[in-house]
């Protein structure tokens, strides 16, 4: 029984990150990929503007922070799938590997056909790295966290240097009138098409976040081995410290977006915010142990569990809200209409899984990635193949 208890708080977090992930993804959307709308460089002077604060306030709760839970739980199921094949005298990591090989081949097609931004091919590259790392020795494994949080450190350090140098509030990221034309008035096909003439140039953030995703997996896998997710006393007191030193010390932190001009854009979303989601992590499973009743659990636990499938649809549902080919939204729409159609596609995707799993035992993203593992392995479980 803890071990369903501890499964389902899992899946919880999961599906809460997932709908997390497009509180971030939904400002490239509504803005037609100008990626400075997760920034403050060009859009800071929140006190004359209740729409520019609404903003802020939000990417300070939300943007990096349900992804960096998301990419600790990558870490956590990777863990979990390294016990499993020790208890049954499996071979590791070569099943591993060809379910995240899958995992690559879906993001390229997420990114080609959906979203530039997409994150699975990154997460697919930095599972295959873990999963050699994870036999390491405990103290190699430290050593690993440490060499990869420097190599992250010091390109943000970079990126910060570069903001202080420009005091004209300019931006680092020049997105031009013509892609933005292009996502407001182009085709589905000339989106496409944009995509992979531009594939590397695009994958410049997958691929400077790899060091920063694999400290983040480790993360989720130094906390499964000291019981962070268990019952028992040790675990809740965890969870509790997790809660605390998380809420109290990556709260302020976070919010050092709002002050003006930019300077913390970077160090909030690829420093900060790792701390405050092992806060959320902290006060969820909290939550959720007090309360486990609670009927939101329950919605959200059928999110984590086709997980894949809800990342998926959810950027879909947005493609066509947004984009001239669907219903046009996108362009300049005031924030509180952003963060309405947010909780709107949310909801959509609650009731959606529910209604799913009432009628098939996974997600149809989760059933095409058992079909496909099968052809490339002999067996293929259900458990191994949870994101």
């Amino acid at each position: 029984m803890e071990n369903e208890k501890r499964i389902r708080s899992l899946d919880i977090l999961r599906g809460l990150a997932i709908l997390g992930t497009l509180g971030t993804n939904i400002w490239l959307f509504a803005y037609l990929g100008d990626v400075n709308y997760i920034f403050t460089f060009t859009h800071s002077e929140w006190w004359l503007s209740g729409d520019d604060f609404l903003r802020i306030l939000f990417l300070s709760l939300i943007n990096g922070k349900l992804l960096g839970l998301l990419a600790i739980m990558f870490g956590v199921g990777l863990e979990l799938k390294y016990q499993q094949s020790k208890r049954l005298s499996r071979l590791w990591s070569g099943r591993y590997i060809w379910i995240s090989s899958i995992l690559l081949m879906e993001g390229f097609l997420h990114f080609t056909f959906v979203l530039e931004y997409d994150i699975l091919m990154s997460y697919a590259v930095t599972a295959i790295i873990v999963s050699f790392i994870v036999k390491m020795r405990k103290g190699l494994i430290r050593i690993t966290m440490i060499s990869v949080a420097v190599i992250h450190l010091v390109f943000i350090f970079i990126i910060f240097l570069g903001v202080l140098s420009n005091p004209a509030g300019d931006g680092l990221v020049a997105i031009s009138q013509e892609v933005m034309n292009l996502y407001q008035n182009g085709t589905w096909i000339n989106q496409i098409q944009y995509r992979l003439l531009h594939f590397w140039e695009l994958r410049t953030e997958a691929i400077f976040a790899i060091p920063f995703n694999i400290f983040m997996f480790l993360t989720g896998v130094l906390l499964v081995r000291v019981g962070a997710f268990q019952s028992d006393a040790n675990g809740r007191n965890m969870r509790k410290r997790m809660m605390k030193v998380g809420l109290l010390v990556g709260l302020p932190l976070n919010l050092l977006l709002f002050i003006p001009g930019g300077y913390f854009d970077f160090p909030v979303r690829y420093v900060f915010a790792p701390i405050l989601s092992v806060g959320y992590i902290g006060a969820i499973s909290l939550l959720i142990e007090k309360s486990q009743t609670f009927s939101l659990w329950g919605v959200l636990e059928k999110v984590g569990r086709m997980s894949l499938s809800c990342y998926v649809i959810q950027n879909i549902l947005s493609s066509i809200l947004f984009y001239g080919w669907g219903f046009g939204f996108g362009g300049h729409p005031r924030s509180y209409t952003v963060i309405s159609i947010w909780i709107l596609v949310c909801l959509f995707q609650m009731l959606f899984a529910t209604l799913w799993l009432r009628y098939f035992t996974m997600g149809p993203m989760e059933v095409a990635r058992k079909g496909l593992t099968k052809l490339f392995t002999r067996k293929g479980t259900k458990k191994d193949l949870q994101m």
